[in-house]
């Protein structure tokens, strides 16, 4: 994973004044979340898909039916791009084009990948039920085989913040 913000794929921020540098706010940004915007290519159109999403300190995780388009399409274009953001809100202005969104957001790019390993399946499940309940579950074998899990290895971040 490239560390450096600035080797991200849309390029260094416009405004560096509100470019988030340190990694460590970057994850904890991450890991203060449980929903993640993702971005696929599906040939020349976009498709955007909010998910439910675990980090384990190096990659994300969410779950998914085992078809449908977001499967489809990471099928054939396993490219992500992923956005995570948190303290939403606005700063008002006594100008109408000078209303500014207070945020703090974290986006990334990655790869995403299909786990079959059963234990890192179950690995990836346990994070993201954690983020609703700190109760253990089971996971029987049909669910389990019902289930998707993809992992997204994250290939670039960014870390952007206004207002907070």
């Amino acid at each position: 994973m490239q560390e450096p913000a600035h080797h991200h794929p849309h390029g260094p921020l416009r405004r560096k004044d509100r470019e988030i540098t340190d990694r460590t706010e970057i994850d904890a940004i991450i890991r203060s979340e449980k929903l993640m915007h993702i971005a696929l290519v599906d040939g020349e159109l976009p498709f955007l898909v909010p998910v439910f999403y675990a980090f384990d300190g190096t990659a994300l995780y969410f779950h998914s039916a085992q078809a449908g388009r977001k499967i489809e399409i990471i099928m054939r274009n396993n490219n992500v791009c992923f956005e995570i953001s948190v303290d939403h809100g606005f700063i008002e202005s006594d100008e109408a084009c000078d209303f500014e969104a207070r945020h703090r957001t974290v986006i990334g790019m990655g790869k995403a990948v299909f786990v079959e390993d059963a234990a890192e399946k179950i690995k990836a499940l346990d994070l993201i039920v954690a983020h609703f309940s700190e109760q253990k579950f089971e996971y029987p074998q049909t669910n389990l085989d019902r289930t998707a899990v993809i992992r997204i290895d994250i290939v670039s971040l960014q870390g952007k913040k206004h207002g907070v």
